[in-house]
């Protein structure tokens, strides 16, 4: 109804306020859906801030439950929501979760305490997010050394939260290179429009840059749709 324009986005924060205290995974990823939502409508407004505050407000009772490592008895659904939890703290800049995402991240990267596969995406969004030239190069080099393609796949789909300009040239020129598949250039581009106001501009400037190569490389195939989608 607050998308229809029917009723006012206010009472639609109001009713999220009311989930504080809730368990359930699917709840918190369709809350975190539509914050995401209004969070991209908010960054073109002075209002950006404010509704980062809010997100913090509103997931930092149920991060603080969860904490960062698994209990006992715990099922998937819980690994999954505590991966939904902290990234979406760590993306609002959420001070503790961000300095445990840090050093969580540098003991990953140098070998002495490997995250485990639900942490990753969070963590490596998180760094990202508040990070510079020297993080976006570690996780470049990250993907390099990457055995698996589906470490390689979580790496791409997280570059584009980094956030300075030219770091977001970088990753675009990384999507087209010979390092990333055909098929998973996509993810790059779409991570990068869906990770900061500059970067939606930048990932729609780009794609019109690259189009005939863009157009040529996927012909009419479900890619270009998925494309033009993100």
């Amino acid at each position: 109804q607050a998308r229809a324009g029917i009723i006012s986005t206010v009472e639609v924060l109001k009713v999220m306020e009311a989930f504080v205290n809730e368990p359930n995974y699917t709840v918190w990823s369709d809350l975190s859906c539509n914050l995401g939502i209004l969070s991209t409508l908010l960054s073109h407004t002075d209002f950006y801030e404010e509704i980062q505050g809010f997100v913090k407000d509103v997931f930092s009772p149920i991060g603080e439950r969860l904490g960062w490592d698994p209990k006992p008895g715990e099922g998937h659904l819980d690994a999954l929501l505590r991966g939904l939890v902290l990234g979406k703290l760590g993306k609002a800049g959420h001070k503790a979760t961000l300095e445990e995402a840090r050093r969580r991240f540098k003991d990953h990267v140098e070998g002495k305490h490997v995250l485990s596969a639900d942490l990753r995406s969070p963590v490596y969004v998180t760094v990202l997010k508040h990070g510079d030239s020297t993080t976006l190069d570690t996780m470049l080099k990250l993907h390099k050394q990457a055995d698996m393609q589906e470490e390689k796949n979580r790496i791409e789909r997280v570059l584009g939260a980094i956030s300075q300009p030219e770091l977001i040239q970088k990753v675009l020129t990384f999507a087209l290179s010979e390092e990333v598949r055909p098929q998973d250039t996509v993810s790059v581009i779409g991570g990068v429009a869906g990770g900061s106001k500059q970067g939606r501009k930048a990932a729609w400037k780009f794609v019109r840059d690259n189009w005939e190569e863009l157009y040529n490389r996927y012909q009419g195939g479900f890619l270009i749709s998925r494309l033009i989608k993100v």
